[in-house]
């Protein structure tokens, strides 16, 4: 009777133990407002499960006082995320882990946006002495919108091409708790800001923004990527004026003949086909086009953004737009086959495109387009309400950055001398959607 009773404790299984580890595992991820699905935790590789195994039952690692002080974290949640590989293993490979370059190496000049998941932040790099742009997403977003896939296929896609109108990713890497994907800095801005402030474009500016636009299309294309987000504010301006399409956040691999279902995109800009929830592909890039082809020349868009896409939905079906009269055959001729309902029937390939008697007179070589700048683009820059357009009525200040985790590593920010708004920021006007990732037929709106 007084025996000491372990002796007849039953120890648990191998099965059962994995399920307490995984168990508590995910108590835990819920605690700090993330959602993982069980199966995430069972099928976690062996490292990860000693990890889960080391954190639950035995005591947490000592971390120095120094790296708690500049985490700026509770010593419990720093405790815990540092044993927690797979924060990290879940974004290889694309994300490659490393620590933040420090100050020595970086400067952080200021806050350029609020991206969809994280800010945006011109650094300096004082080696090269160039600038880029970083967009810093925290990896709880990523895995509270379930976008993980998404998110590495964006610099999958990006890694891929090289194009004089494509703008180009420098570099990516992340921390424990930061993705950072790295851009060239455009300090002219996007052609959103430009049209905003001119009102409309003459045709024969429009001209060679829409070689330079289609040329890029038609190049991701033919590597079999679909952009799904082109519109103005996605399009930077080189020193010289010319196009930079940007902001892959949407975009994914579709080889011909290949179908999308994901509703998504920038509601005013979203082909007809996209807004029934599909099935869409390629075409859909080129609708798009005609929708900002038809805007800077006539300084509206033909259809109004509307609240919701099923709203939009029944405006697009009908198009009631009429084409001004003071547009050139030409041209009119150009945006009516970009803008047609039926994607098989829609001008929807580069070498259609440059067919386009639009385009007589025009090289479409890609050195021969860059040779000249586009002088209104350089007039327009030198305006002195530039800055306030390009913020669009945002109050953009250094508050974000206040007491921000840079995973402890880069310097303080200095103050910016021109806060420039960039197209992965809040797009105006009209909503944009973001998807998941993308397995099968889906008729949702994700917001």
């Amino acid at each position: 009777m007084g025996a000491d009773g372990s002796k007849n404790r039953t120890q648990p299984s191998e099965g059962q133990e994995d399920e307490r580890i995984t168990s508590g595992w995910r108590g835990f991820l819920s605690s700090v407002g993330l959602s993982i699905p069980a199966g995430l935790c069972r099928l976690a590789p062996p490292v990860l499960r000693l990890g889960q195994r080391r954190m639950l039952q035995s005591k947490a690692p000592e971390v120095p006082e120094h790296v708690l002080r500049l985490a700026g974290v509770g010593p419990g949640r720093l405790r815990a995320e540092w044993s927690l590989p797979g924060f990290v293993s879940m974004f290889l490979p694309e994300f490659p882990h490393r620590p933040v370059p420090g100050h020595e190496h970086f400067q952080v000049l200021g806050y350029i946006a609020k991206g969809s998941f994280g800010p945006i932040l011109k650094v300096k790099d004082k080696a090269k002495q160039k600038t880029y742009a970083v967009k810093v997403i925290p990896k709880a977003e990523i895995l509270r919108l379930g976008v993980l896939e998404q998110s590495k296929e964006e610099v999958v896609v990006q890694r891929q091409v090289h194009h004089p109108f494509v703008h180009d990713l420098q570099d990516c890497w992340q921390t424990q708790r930061h993705l950072y994907i790295m851009c060239d800095y455009c300090s002219t801005g996007d052609l959103y800001t430009y049209w905003q402030m001119i009102g409309q474009f003459c045709e024969g500016t429009v001209r060679i923004f829409a070689a330079e636009l289609g040329s890029a299309i038609g190049f991701l294309h033919d590597f079999g990527i679909i952009h799904r987000d082109v519109k103005m504010e996605n399009i930077l301006l080189t020193d010289n004026g010319h196009l930079r399409l940007a902001d892959f956040g949407l975009s994914r691999r579709l080889e011909r003949g290949g179908r999308a279902f994901t509703i998504c995109g920038t509601i005013q800009y979203m082909a007809p086909e996209v807004l029934s929830g599909g099935p869409y592909n390629h075409a859909a890039d080129w609708w798009s086009l005609g929708i900002l082809l038809f805007s800077l020349v006539t300084g509206k868009f033909p259809v109004p953004p509307e609240a919701d896409h099923c709203s939009m939905l029944r405006k697009v079906r009908s198009f009631p737009y009429e084409m001004p009269l003071s547009l050139s055959p030409q041209l009119s001729l150009l945006i009516t086959e970009l803008l047609c309902k039926t994607p098989s029937r829609r001008l929807r390939s580069l070498d259609r495109f440059k067919r386009q008697t639009f385009f007589h007179g025009i090289t479409f070589d890609l050195d021969l387009l860059q040779h000249h700048p586009v002088e209104v683009i350089l007039e327009l820059r030198e305006r002195p309400d530039r800055a306030a357009k390009a913020r669009r009525g945002l109050t953009l200040s250094l508050q974000p950055l206040k007491g921000f985790d840079y995973d402890s590593l880069l310097s303080p920010p200095a103050t910016p001398d021109t806060l420039l708004y960039t197209p992965t920021a809040t797009p105006l006007p009209g909503p944009t959607f973001q998807p998941p990732q993308e397995k099968g037929p889906r008729r949702e709106v994700f917001v």
